[in-house]
């Protein structure tokens, strides 16, 4: 039996976000709806399957589903607020918890906190082809909850995404300049070993902090979303919110496991952390 952990809304959010059409990979993501059956139909998470229960009440391995295979297994049901009671999630849970090998996940709070902060990824759409699951509108990653979040070129132009996500500022980090309805900073970087992002630092850093401070939503984007976003995401976790370098590294890296500052960003960001703390606290040869 695997352990059974409480797991933020956040956490499934970036889970169904992560990039490369992961949805479609069979053993990615198992997201089980433990609400009555009524209730899925509906309306249930995207991409959510309904597990059955016995005569007695017991909940029944999802059919067709290896769930031994998964690398991530997530139940939900109405409000669980905690994995210390006996509500649908848990006991769902459990019997996943007898077959995963990873461990399972409860989202705390929900469908209906999850839907509170993610409408938009709320559904009534039971099956899916694969083509379907590849062509899903991916989201930018959360970072800070409903304040910041890392995402490419392609998300920051698409006009409904940011509008159903509330986005108020896009600080795009690219040679191509672009316009919007939201407010859009560019800052012209190359993904370059040799390009000198450092120097921008203090003032990407203080403009993201003055507009999430009033509680506006930000969305850090580069091309790709993998190189030039993250390294000023660590950068700014590293001066507004005291993190090190390996800690601001671990937090974003959770988020999008595929993110990768080039290692000309990653020496800037130790020389950010002997500024910003008078030592080098990371060896950055270890992340």
């Amino acid at each position: 039996m695997v352990e059974i952990k409480p797991c933020e809304p956040s956490v499934l959010y970036n889970l169904l976000n992560r990039s490369g059409a992961r949805l479609a990979e069979i053993n990615y993501l198992c997201l089980i709806d433990a609400r009555e059956t009524q209730d899925y139909r509906t309306s249930h998470i995207i991409t959510a399957k309904a597990v059955k229960t016995d005569s007695e009440g017991v909940f029944l391995l999802p059919e067709a589903l290896e769930v031994d295979s998964m690398q991530h297994v997530v139940v939900y049901d109405s409000n669980t607020s905690s994995i210390q009671e006996d509500s649908r999630a848990l006991l769902c849970a459990r019997v996943l918890s007898e077959v995963s090998l990873s461990p399972v996940l409860v989202v705390i709070g929900g469908f209906q906190r999850f839907t509170a902060l993610y409408t938009y990824l709320r559904t009534e759409k039971i099956m899916y082809t694969i083509t379907e699951l590849e062509n899903l509108k991916q989201y930018p990653v959360e970072i800070l909850s409903g304040l910041l979040y890392l995402g490419d070129e392609k998300q920051s132009a698409d006009c409904s995404l940011l509008r159903e996500m509330k986005i108020s500022l896009i600080i795009l980090l690219s040679q191509e300049s672009m316009k919007g309805n939201q407010t859009i900073v560019n800052f012209p970087v190359d993904d370059s070993v040799k390009f000198d992002l450092y120097s921008s630092f203090e003032r990407i850093c203080d403009l993201i902090a003055s507009h999430i401070d009033s509680g506006s939503r930000v969305l850090i984007a580069s091309p790709r979303g993998r190189s030039r976003c993250s390294a000023v995401t660590i950068a700014f976790l590293m001066k507004h919110r005291k993190h090190t370098l390996q800690e601001a590294w671990s937090l974003v890296l959770g988020c999008k496991p595929d993110m990768r500052p080039n290692a000309g960003f990653l020496q800037q960001l130790e020389a950010w952390e002997l500024h910003l703390t008078g030592r080098r606290e990371t060896d950055i040869s270890l992340l």
